[in-house]
């Protein structure tokens, strides 16, 4: 049977809480200590290891002392997500390090949003890195994998669903644009940004107004103060 792994103390947690059954959950004496939630688990049995059978067992140090694997991770199915009503959605085209998307992930997630897509080929998906970077948020959030972003974003817009490249060298700012309605945000690669198709299939670009010296932001912080100016719009609307 195919098995997901998933470290890291607030993975494994929401990992016990999500959707996936968690199949076998190894803790070291330290974990068990520290963290009571793990003594509450009933099922899988926590199994107590050496913390050096951990870090084989994973091949990194970055466990905290709690392993679990799991049922393989289920996407969502992209199309669905973008026609429930009013979407909010996070686009990532190619952003290739997992820490990235797991932080994306954990933002969207906070923000109440739909679900993150993400394209097949030349970006990151669902691993046990991206489990921990987003700190379990994809146990709770629809992730989908898209074959082609550009042809996908063209196939969803529509008027109930508004497609916004982020990008700082819009001329329209998010505190200037309405984004209470069902919308798309589209982050690039630092570093390279948006693709050219990808960013002509959008609406519009929508860019974060940045006071200081630095010429932009991280992508996942971006993802961040774009995703929580639409919420805040969403209630107030």
């Amino acid at each position: 049977m195919t098995r997901d792994q998933v470290y890291g103390r607030r993975a494994v947690r929401e990992g016990l809480r999500g959707r996936r059954e968690v199949l076998e959950l190894w803790a070291t004496e330290r974990a068990v200590k520290a963290e009571p939630w793990l003594r509450d688990v009933d099922r899988p049995r926590v199994q107590v290891k050496a913390e050096r059978e951990l870090t084989e067992a994973v091949g990194t140090r970055d466990h905290q002392g709690v392993v679990a694997w799991c049922e393989p991770y289920k996407y969502a199915d992209a199309w669905e997500l973008a026609a429930s009503e009013r979407p909010l959605l996070a686009c990532l085209d190619q952003v290739t390090d997992p820490r990235n998307l797991g932080a994306v992930c954990r933002s969207a997630e906070g923000a109440g949003a739909t679900g993150v897509v993400v394209p097949a080929h030349g970006s990151a998906t669902i691993t046990p890195a991206v489990a921990r970077a987003s700190a379990g948020a994809i146990e709770h959030l629809p992730v989908a994998v898209v074959p082609n972003l550009a042809r996908y974003l063209a196939e969803v817009k529509r008027g109930e669903l508004w497609i916004y490249a982020a990008a700082g060298d819009a001329d329209a700012s998010m505190w200037d644009t309405d984004l209470s309605g069902g919308l798309a945000f589209v982050f690039g690669a630092e570093g390279k940004g948006l693709r050219p198709l990808v960013r002509r299939t959008c609406d519009a670009a929508v860019s974060i107004p940045l006071a200081g010296h630095v010429e932009s932001l991280n992508v996942s912080v971006a993802a961040a103060v774009l995703l929580y100016e639409a919420a805040r719009q969403r209630r107030r609307s």
